[in-house]
């Protein structure tokens, strides 16, 4: 598969000032960091509050610059002014709140304004706003006001208008978060579904373990570095190291775990309900 991203030792020092604007230190934020993300992947950052997750993510999208090293990212080093809008194009953000990002007053007009400030002539933009709002299930939606939808609706437009810039690579940066669990599983279900149709890459950071259990890897931070790298069953499985880190494994794995501490021959890597219910059904 073709790569979509890759850093390579990647840092980034947030500035401290004092009360009247003065440098007066440094914090870093991100420390060596080396990932590597394939095109199409679903891909998960997981962390704790300022383990630099957020930090890495605004990276993809250039809304953050490396204080040393290197992102590319469509092959594009970000820090190269020539390619900032490539890159710009390359990567969607779709942040927590989205009454951040919609902006219009008809929900059409609003997954509209992205391709517009892009220069798509304007009937290439309808026939975008018609498809991207169909992915994410919010066609029928189209005319309604946006301060009438649920949390869930709303950012499943925030995604559609992301995507009607049909950019390489969607990141969610903790888009759930303000979410009940109906509405994160609507806006997981959407960002998924692109994937499969558009193959679009996926990259989500989250507190929630379950919505991370089917992503193709893994990558933990924290204090700035990647801790734990691997597919879910190989980040999941080493759950004293999570706790280490201050995360929680799946509700299915820690579990299994307790079980397998307890003496029964649970297998590792239990993620799901499903197959715990199975693994201690075979133990019969």
């Amino acid at each position: 598969m073709a790569e979509m991203i890759r850093t390579e030792n990647l840092i980034f020092d947030y500035d401290k000032r004092d009360e009247e604007g003065n440098k007066i230190g440094s914090f870093r934020a991100l420390d060596e960091v080396n990932i590597e993300v394939e095109k199409g992947q679903f891909i998960a950052v997981l962390g704790h509050n300022g383990s630099g997750k957020s930090t890495f993510a605004k990276h993809i999208n250039a809304l953050l610059f490396p204080t040393g090293g290197t992102i590319f990212v469509g092959g594009y080093d970000t820090k190269e002014d020539a390619h900032f809008w490539d890159v710009r194009k390359s990567a969607g953000m779709v942040f927590q709140n989205p009454d951040n990002q919609i902006i219009g007053t008809v929900v059409e007009e609003d997954v509209g304004f992205g391709p517009e400030n892009l220069g798509v002539p304007t009937e290439e933009i309808w026939k975008r706003v018609e498809e991207s709002l169909k992915a994410v299930g919010m066609l029928e939606y189209r005319q309604q006001s946006p301060n009438k939808l649920s949390g869930g609706q709303k950012q499943r437009v925030a995604i559609a208008g992301v995507v009607a810039m049909e950019p390489q690579c969607i990141v969610l940066d903790e888009p759930t978060a303000m979410l009940d669990p109906v509405g994160r599983g609507e806006v997981l279900a959407a960002a998924l579904k692109l994937r499969q149709e558009k193959g679009v890459t996926v990259i989500l950071i989250t507190h929630y373990m379950d919505e991370v259990v089917d992503a193709d890897k893994l990558f933990v931070m924290s204090e700035g570095k990647v801790v734990l790298e691997g597919t879910p069953k190989e980040v999941f499985s080493r759950v004293e190291d999570m706790q280490k880190y201050c995360l929680d494994v799946p509700q299915a794995t820690l579990l299994a775990h307790e079980l397998k501490e307890a003496g029964l021959k649970v297998p590792a890597g239990i993620l799901k309900k499903e197959e715990l219910v199975e693994a201690l059904c075979k133990l019969k």
